[in-house]
């Protein structure tokens, strides 16, 4: 029976409620999963009915839990982000356009010698090192590493990057304005920092995107690496026709390229059997 402190000032309904809802965002109680009955947790938790169920509309409250006549109480489905990965606009503008609340919390802000071949892209011999923590609706959603070039981006501060995009920072004190760039997605495993960090279970899956940006002049504006929980995102790749003929009539479009094709969904396919299987090793 999980164990409430009784004596500790925070409620008791409060302390269930937490129990559960770490239960259900590592996975132990997944998602369209039954709870236990009122009757069943006021028993578990050794409390009143009137606090299991005190703790219970506060995780319907916050959209981890669903309550109908019948089923009784069960986790709700996860809401699944979605993320256009060639877009240089960042996650934080593409969460908040969806009026989604986005927070960011600054780890760390400091300058550190050009350490790898990525990080001397940027042109000089030291770099900005910015780690941030971004929750959407209160749940964490991303853990990003950046670098930055220096002195460029010399004197930013970590109180003006709290829950702003680093982007319009930029774009604002620099005049850099983030507009194309290079990027990867890899299905990798939770670590120890990340999984504490991701409210997460070590060895869960994460969909890594690694990338570099370009400003409007073509100079280097960082470097970026940024784990993403695998069940809650889901990345987008819009596709466009190609160049049109300069002069006269519209070309007919080229036949498919069918070894195009057949690549990228064998690409799909690799990364969809590496999140399975890093998810069989977290369960």
């Amino acid at each position: 029976m999980p164990a409430l402190d009784r004596a500790a000032g925070r409620p008791l309904h409060v302390q269930v409620a937490d129990a559960l809802r770490a239960q259900i965002r590592d996975h132990r109680l997944p998602p369209g999963s039954a709870l236990d009955s009122e009757v069943a947790l006021q028993e578990r938790f050794g409390v009143a009915r009137s606090v299991v169920r005190q703790a219970l509309s506060t995780l319907v409250a916050e959209g981890l839990v669903e309550r109908s006549r019948g089923r009784g109480s069960v986790v709700a489905p996860a809401r699944q982000h979605h993320r256009l990965v060639q877009r240089a606009s960042g996650l934080y503008t593409q969460m908040a356009a969806e009026g989604l609340e986005v927070t960011t919390a600054v780890l760390s802000l400091t300058e550190e010698p050009a350490s790898s071949a990525q990080d001397r892209w940027l042109g000089g011999d030291r770099v900005l090192r910015l780690e941030r923590l971004r929750r959407v609706d209160g749940r964490p959603l991303a853990r990003i590493r950046t670098a930055l070039p220096l002195p460029r981006c010399a004197g930013l501060t970590a109180e003006e990057l709290t829950d702003a995009s680093l982007h319009e920072v930029l774009t604002r004190r620099l005049g850099a304005r983030p507009t194309g760039g290079r990027r990867q997605v890899r299905a990798v495993a939770a670590d120890t920092d990340l999984a504490r960090e991701l409210e997460t279970r070590t060895g869960a899956p994460l969909l890594l995107l690694e990338g570099q940006t370009q400003d409007q002049d073509g100079r280097p504006l960082e470097v970026f690496a940024t784990w993403h929980r695998a069940e809650d995102i889901a990345f987008d790749v819009d596709l466009e026709a190609g160049p049109m003929s300069p002069s006269g009539p519209a070309l007919p479009p080229p036949p498919p390229d069918r070894d195009g094709l057949r690549a990228a969904a064998e690409q799909a396919q690799q990364l969809a059997d590496r999140l399975r299987e890093l998810a069989d090793r977290a369960g």
